[in-house]
Protein backbone atom coordinates (compact mmCIF):
# COMPACT_ATOMS: atom_id res chain seq x y z
CA UNK A 1 0.00 0.00 0.00
CA UNK A 2 2.59 2.58 1.07
CA UNK A 3 4.82 1.84 -1.59
CA UNK A 4 2.03 2.96 -4.29
CA UNK A 5 1.30 6.73 -2.45
CA UNK A 6 3.70 9.17 -4.31
CA UNK A 7 4.11 11.35 -1.64
CA UNK A 8 6.10 8.79 0.86
CA UNK A 9 8.10 7.50 -2.24
CA UNK A 10 9.54 10.80 -3.02
CA UNK A 11 10.06 11.15 1.17
CA UNK A 12 12.23 8.12 0.42
CA UNK A 13 14.49 10.01 -1.71
CA UNK A 14 12.68 9.08 -5.18
CA UNK A 15 12.87 11.36 -8.45
CA UNK A 16 9.11 10.88 -9.53
CA UNK A 17 8.17 12.45 -13.29
CA UNK A 18 5.41 14.00 -11.98
CA UNK A 19 5.80 15.36 -8.27
CA UNK A 20 2.72 15.23 -5.33
CA UNK A 21 1.19 17.95 -3.97
CA UNK A 22 -0.82 19.54 -1.59
CA UNK A 23 -0.75 22.78 -0.12
CA UNK A 24 -0.63 24.16 3.42
CA UNK A 25 -4.09 25.05 4.81
CA UNK A 26 -5.55 23.25 1.95
CA UNK A 27 -8.78 22.95 4.32
CA UNK A 28 -9.14 26.39 4.86
CA UNK A 29 -11.48 29.56 4.50
CA UNK A 30 -10.90 29.68 0.73
CA UNK A 31 -13.42 27.30 0.39
CA UNK A 32 -17.50 27.82 0.83
CA UNK A 33 -17.95 23.84 2.03
CA UNK A 34 -15.04 24.76 5.10
CA UNK A 35 -17.05 27.34 5.81
CA UNK A 36 -19.91 25.92 6.37
CA UNK A 37 -18.74 23.39 8.62
CA UNK A 38 -17.00 25.69 10.59
CA UNK A 39 -20.37 28.07 11.07
CA UNK A 40 -21.43 24.31 12.30
CA UNK A 41 -18.75 23.81 14.38
CA UNK A 42 -19.79 27.70 15.80
CA UNK A 43 -16.07 28.66 16.33
CA UNK A 44 -12.47 27.49 15.27
CA UNK A 45 -11.44 26.03 18.55
CA UNK A 46 -15.05 23.75 18.68
CA UNK A 47 -14.42 22.22 15.13
CA UNK A 48 -10.77 21.44 16.02
CA UNK A 49 -11.79 19.65 19.08
CA UNK A 50 -14.82 18.06 17.10
CA UNK A 51 -13.34 14.93 16.07
CA UNK A 52 -16.17 14.20 12.57
CA UNK A 53 -16.18 18.03 11.60
CA UNK A 54 -12.37 18.55 12.12
CA UNK A 55 -12.13 15.21 9.18
CA UNK A 56 -14.90 16.53 7.32
CA UNK A 57 -12.93 19.91 6.54
CA UNK A 58 -9.66 17.16 5.98
CA UNK A 59 -11.53 15.49 3.47
CA UNK A 60 -13.25 18.52 1.87
CA UNK A 61 -9.76 19.78 -0.67
CA UNK A 62 -9.49 15.75 -1.21
CA UNK A 63 -12.58 15.35 -2.46
CA UNK A 64 -12.38 18.59 -4.20
CA UNK A 65 -9.22 18.23 -5.82
CA UNK A 66 -7.66 15.04 -5.50
CA UNK A 67 -3.98 16.27 -3.46
CA UNK A 68 -1.78 13.51 -3.02
CA UNK A 69 -1.84 14.30 0.95
CA UNK A 70 -4.19 15.40 3.71
CA UNK A 71 -2.87 17.14 6.47
CA UNK A 72 -4.63 16.83 9.86
CA UNK A 73 -6.76 19.47 10.58
CA UNK A 74 -5.68 21.51 13.80
CA UNK A 75 -3.63 24.00 15.41
CA UNK A 76 -0.11 24.72 16.31
CA UNK A 77 -1.24 26.38 19.72
CA UNK A 78 -3.52 23.40 20.78
CA UNK A 79 -0.20 21.96 22.55
CA UNK A 80 0.05 25.20 24.74
CA UNK A 81 -3.48 24.68 25.60
CA UNK A 82 -3.01 21.26 26.83
CA UNK A 83 -0.07 22.50 28.86
CA UNK A 84 -2.57 24.82 30.79
CA UNK A 85 -2.31 27.89 28.45
CA UNK A 86 -5.39 29.57 28.32
CA UNK A 87 -6.02 30.10 24.43
CA UNK A 88 -8.82 31.75 22.65
CA UNK A 89 -9.32 33.27 19.28
CA UNK A 90 -10.55 37.20 18.83
CA UNK A 91 -12.31 37.20 14.88
CA UNK A 92 -10.31 38.93 12.65
CA UNK A 93 -6.99 39.26 14.75
CA UNK A 94 -5.85 35.81 15.49
CA UNK A 95 -5.18 33.85 18.27
CA UNK A 96 -4.72 35.42 22.35
CA UNK A 97 -3.06 32.89 25.33
CA UNK A 98 -2.03 33.58 28.63
CA UNK A 99 1.95 34.31 28.80
CA UNK A 100 4.41 32.80 30.16
CA UNK A 101 7.13 35.05 31.31
CA UNK A 102 7.32 34.23 34.76
CA UNK A 103 9.27 31.19 36.78
CA UNK A 104 5.84 31.27 38.45
CA UNK A 105 3.90 31.37 35.79
CA UNK A 106 6.00 28.17 33.95
CA UNK A 107 5.68 26.53 37.20
CA UNK A 108 1.91 26.46 36.62
CA UNK A 109 2.15 24.45 33.66
CA UNK A 110 0.42 21.36 33.30
CA UNK A 111 3.19 17.89 33.10
CA UNK A 112 3.56 16.53 29.84
CA UNK A 113 2.23 13.37 30.58
CA UNK A 114 -1.16 15.12 30.81
CA UNK A 115 -1.57 16.56 27.39
CA UNK A 116 -3.31 13.71 26.22
CA UNK A 117 -6.44 14.08 28.14
CA UNK A 118 -6.93 17.50 26.02
CA UNK A 119 -5.88 16.39 22.51
CA UNK A 120 -7.54 12.58 22.88
CA UNK A 121 -9.85 14.63 20.32
CA UNK A 122 -7.62 15.51 17.91
CA UNK A 123 -6.32 11.65 18.13
CA UNK A 124 -9.89 10.62 17.49
CA UNK A 125 -9.90 12.49 14.09
CA UNK A 126 -6.71 11.10 12.72
CA UNK A 127 -8.37 7.50 13.36
CA UNK A 128 -11.50 8.72 11.03
CA UNK A 129 -9.25 10.34 8.51
CA UNK A 130 -6.73 6.39 8.33
CA UNK A 131 -9.88 5.23 7.66
CA UNK A 132 -11.68 7.40 5.50
CA UNK A 133 -9.09 8.74 3.11
CA UNK A 134 -8.90 7.16 -0.28
CA UNK A 135 -6.19 4.48 -0.35
CA UNK A 136 -3.91 6.22 -2.41
CA UNK A 137 -3.81 9.49 0.03
CA UNK A 138 -1.00 10.14 2.57
CA UNK A 139 -2.30 11.42 5.98
CA UNK A 140 0.59 13.91 7.30
CA UNK A 141 -0.35 14.99 11.11
CA UNK A 142 1.97 18.00 12.25
CA UNK A 143 3.10 19.82 15.41
CA UNK A 144 4.58 23.28 15.97
CA UNK A 145 8.51 23.33 16.32
CA UNK A 146 9.32 24.59 19.78
CA UNK A 147 10.54 28.42 18.91
CA UNK A 148 7.44 29.15 16.93
CA UNK A 149 5.04 28.05 19.56
CA UNK A 150 6.98 29.53 22.61
CA UNK A 151 7.10 33.30 20.90
CA UNK A 152 3.42 32.62 21.09
CA UNK A 153 3.33 31.47 24.72
CA UNK A 154 5.03 34.28 25.41
CA UNK A 155 3.69 37.26 23.69
CA UNK A 156 0.16 35.96 24.40
CA UNK A 157 -0.08 36.49 20.55
CA UNK A 158 1.01 36.46 17.19
CA UNK A 159 4.15 38.86 16.65
CA UNK A 160 5.70 40.86 13.46
CA UNK A 161 9.19 40.77 15.07
CA UNK A 162 9.22 38.13 17.67
CA UNK A 163 9.83 40.55 19.90
CA UNK A 164 8.92 39.25 23.61
CA UNK A 165 10.42 35.76 22.76
CA UNK A 166 13.98 37.05 21.85
CA UNK A 167 13.79 39.57 25.06
CA UNK A 168 12.63 36.75 27.41
CA UNK A 169 15.67 34.60 25.79
CA UNK A 170 18.25 37.26 26.43
CA UNK A 171 16.88 38.64 29.76
CA UNK A 172 16.30 35.47 31.52
CA UNK A 173 17.39 32.55 29.48
CA UNK A 174 16.82 29.38 31.86
CA UNK A 175 13.42 29.76 31.99
CA UNK A 176 13.17 30.81 28.13
CA UNK A 177 15.01 27.03 27.82
CA UNK A 178 13.12 25.11 29.96
CA UNK A 179 9.78 26.23 28.38
CA UNK A 180 11.57 25.43 25.38
CA UNK A 181 12.46 21.91 26.90
CA UNK A 182 8.63 21.30 27.85
CA UNK A 183 7.00 22.22 24.55
CA UNK A 184 9.94 20.09 23.08
CA UNK A 185 8.76 17.13 25.44
CA UNK A 186 5.32 17.64 25.07
CA UNK A 187 5.37 17.48 21.14
CA UNK A 188 7.39 14.36 20.90
CA UNK A 189 4.02 13.09 23.03
CA UNK A 190 2.09 14.85 20.62
CA UNK A 191 3.53 13.55 17.05
CA UNK A 192 3.84 10.18 18.38
CA UNK A 193 -0.35 9.89 19.14
CA UNK A 194 -0.47 10.83 16.16
CA UNK A 195 1.49 8.38 14.31
CA UNK A 196 0.09 5.54 16.44
CA UNK A 197 -3.72 6.84 15.33
CA UNK A 198 -2.55 6.51 12.13
CA UNK A 199 -0.63 9.72 10.39
CA UNK A 200 2.09 8.55 8.15
CA UNK A 201 4.54 11.11 7.92
CA UNK A 202 4.70 14.36 10.28
CA UNK A 203 5.27 17.54 9.54
CA UNK A 204 7.48 20.22 12.33
CA UNK A 205 6.38 23.60 11.57
CA UNK A 206 8.87 26.46 12.73
CA UNK A 207 7.06 29.38 10.81
CA UNK A 208 9.01 31.96 13.06
CA UNK A 209 12.86 30.24 12.64
CA UNK A 210 13.56 33.10 10.23
CA UNK A 211 14.06 35.39 13.28
CA UNK A 212 16.63 33.27 14.46
CA UNK A 213 19.92 34.50 13.84
CA UNK A 214 23.60 32.86 14.23
CA UNK A 215 24.43 30.32 17.32
CA UNK A 216 20.59 31.21 17.98
CA UNK A 217 19.33 29.18 15.44
CA UNK A 218 21.67 26.28 15.68
CA UNK A 219 20.07 26.08 19.39
CA UNK A 220 16.79 27.33 18.98
CA UNK A 221 15.68 26.23 15.59
CA UNK A 222 18.09 23.47 14.52
CA UNK A 223 18.92 21.69 17.98
CA UNK A 224 15.28 21.28 18.65
CA UNK A 225 14.09 19.87 15.45
CA UNK A 226 17.19 17.24 15.63
CA UNK A 227 16.20 16.11 18.84
CA UNK A 228 12.05 15.97 18.20
CA UNK A 229 13.05 13.66 15.07
CA UNK A 230 15.44 11.53 16.89
CA UNK A 231 12.67 10.77 19.72
CA UNK A 232 9.96 10.11 16.44
CA UNK A 233 12.73 7.70 14.65
CA UNK A 234 13.31 5.78 17.74
CA UNK A 235 9.90 5.25 18.57
CA UNK A 236 8.31 4.84 15.23
CA UNK A 237 11.35 3.81 12.76
CA UNK A 238 10.34 4.28 9.18
CA UNK A 239 7.90 7.50 9.78
CA UNK A 240 9.39 10.83 7.54
CA UNK A 241 9.42 13.54 8.83
CA UNK A 242 9.03 17.31 7.17
CA UNK A 243 10.77 20.24 8.87
CA UNK A 244 9.61 23.58 7.83
CA UNK A 245 12.19 26.39 8.97
CA UNK A 246 10.41 29.01 7.07
CA UNK A 247 12.50 32.06 6.14
CA UNK A 248 15.69 30.01 7.12
CA UNK A 249 17.93 31.66 4.18
CA UNK A 250 21.39 29.97 4.10
CA UNK A 251 19.92 28.29 7.00
CA UNK A 252 18.25 26.12 4.73
CA UNK A 253 21.46 24.66 3.96
CA UNK A 254 22.41 21.14 5.54
CA UNK A 255 19.09 20.88 6.90
CA UNK A 256 18.41 17.45 6.48
CA UNK A 257 21.35 15.80 7.54
CA UNK A 258 21.95 18.62 10.91
CA UNK A 259 18.20 17.66 12.07
CA UNK A 260 17.56 13.90 10.39
CA UNK A 261 14.76 15.54 8.56
CA UNK A 262 13.52 13.45 5.58
CA UNK A 263 12.47 16.62 3.62
CA UNK A 264 12.96 20.30 4.02
CA UNK A 265 9.78 22.57 3.04
CA UNK A 266 11.11 25.85 1.88
CA UNK A 267 9.29 29.52 1.43
CA UNK A 268 9.44 31.06 -1.63
CA UNK A 269 11.82 33.56 -0.09
CA UNK A 270 14.28 31.77 -1.88
CA UNK A 271 14.80 30.66 -5.76
CA UNK A 272 13.63 26.92 -6.42
CA UNK A 273 16.75 26.86 -9.01
CA UNK A 274 18.78 27.56 -5.70
CA UNK A 275 16.89 25.34 -3.82
CA UNK A 276 18.01 22.48 -6.25
CA UNK A 277 21.59 23.68 -5.97
CA UNK A 278 21.78 23.93 -2.06
CA UNK A 279 19.07 21.90 -0.01
CA UNK A 280 17.68 19.31 -2.40
CA UNK A 281 21.37 17.98 -2.98
CA UNK A 282 20.18 16.31 0.42
CA UNK A 283 17.24 15.39 0.12
CA UNK A 284 13.70 15.57 -0.56
CA UNK A 285 12.60 19.29 -0.98
CA UNK A 286 8.93 20.87 -1.02
CA UNK A 287 7.63 23.86 -2.29
CA UNK A 288 7.14 26.94 -3.17
CA UNK A 289 4.84 28.47 -5.12
CA UNK A 290 4.05 32.02 -3.69
CA UNK A 291 0.54 31.92 -2.15
CA UNK A 292 -0.30 35.08 -4.03
CA UNK A 293 -0.86 33.30 -7.19
CA UNK A 294 -3.74 31.32 -5.67
CA UNK A 295 -5.26 34.75 -5.57
CA UNK A 296 -4.03 36.38 -8.81
CA UNK A 297 -4.29 33.72 -11.41
CA UNK A 298 -3.82 33.44 -14.66
CA UNK A 299 -0.73 32.65 -16.89
CA UNK A 300 1.77 34.17 -14.15
CA UNK A 301 0.64 31.06 -12.14
CA UNK A 302 1.22 28.60 -14.61
CA UNK A 303 4.72 30.40 -15.77
CA UNK A 304 5.91 30.03 -12.08
CA UNK A 305 4.50 26.42 -11.51
CA UNK A 306 6.24 24.87 -14.31
CA UNK A 307 9.12 26.83 -13.71
CA UNK A 308 9.64 25.56 -10.23
CA UNK A 309 8.42 21.92 -11.57
CA UNK A 310 11.63 22.12 -14.20
CA UNK A 311 13.67 23.41 -11.60
CA UNK A 312 13.25 21.14 -8.88
CA UNK A 313 12.57 17.90 -11.34
CA UNK A 314 16.30 16.21 -11.01
CA UNK A 315 16.05 14.55 -7.40
CA UNK A 316 12.87 14.16 -5.12
CA UNK A 317 10.24 17.00 -4.65
CA UNK A 318 6.43 17.68 -2.86
CA UNK A 319 4.98 20.63 -4.86
CA UNK A 320 3.71 23.17 -2.47
CA UNK A 321 3.11 26.60 -2.00
CA UNK A 322 6.29 29.11 0.34
CA UNK A 323 3.61 29.29 2.82
CA UNK A 324 -0.38 28.52 3.33
CA UNK A 325 -2.97 28.83 1.02
CA UNK A 326 -4.57 32.74 1.96
CA UNK A 327 -8.56 32.71 2.80
CA UNK A 328 -8.64 35.64 -0.70
CA UNK A 329 -7.82 32.65 -2.87
CA UNK A 330 -9.44 31.15 -5.83
CA UNK A 331 -10.98 27.69 -5.47
CA UNK A 332 -10.25 27.77 -9.58
CA UNK A 333 -6.63 29.01 -8.94
CA UNK A 334 -6.29 25.78 -7.06
CA UNK A 335 -7.37 23.65 -9.79
CA UNK A 336 -4.90 25.38 -12.26
CA UNK A 337 -2.08 25.12 -10.34
CA UNK A 338 -2.80 21.23 -10.24
CA UNK A 339 -3.79 20.91 -13.35
CA UNK A 340 -0.57 22.56 -14.70
CA UNK A 341 1.79 19.95 -11.82
CA UNK A 342 0.42 17.10 -13.50
CA UNK A 343 0.01 17.74 -17.08
CA UNK A 344 2.66 20.43 -17.28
Amino acid sequence: MAESKTLLRALAGETLPTPPIWMMRQAGRYLPEYRATRAQAGDFLSLCYNPELAAEVTLQPIRRYGFDAAILFADILLVPQALGADLWFVTGEGPRLSTITTDAEMAALKPVSDIHETLNPVYETVRILSRELPKETTLIGFAGAPWTVATYMIAGRGTKDQGPAHALKSENRPLFEALMDRIAEATVEYLSAQIEAGAEVVKLFDSWAGSLRGDDFDRYAVEPARWIISQIKERHPGIPVIAFPREAGDGYIGFHKRTGADCVAVDDSVDAAWVAKNVQVDGCVQGNLKSSHMVTGGQALVDETRRIVEALKGGPHIFNLGHGITPDADPDNVQLMIDTVRNG
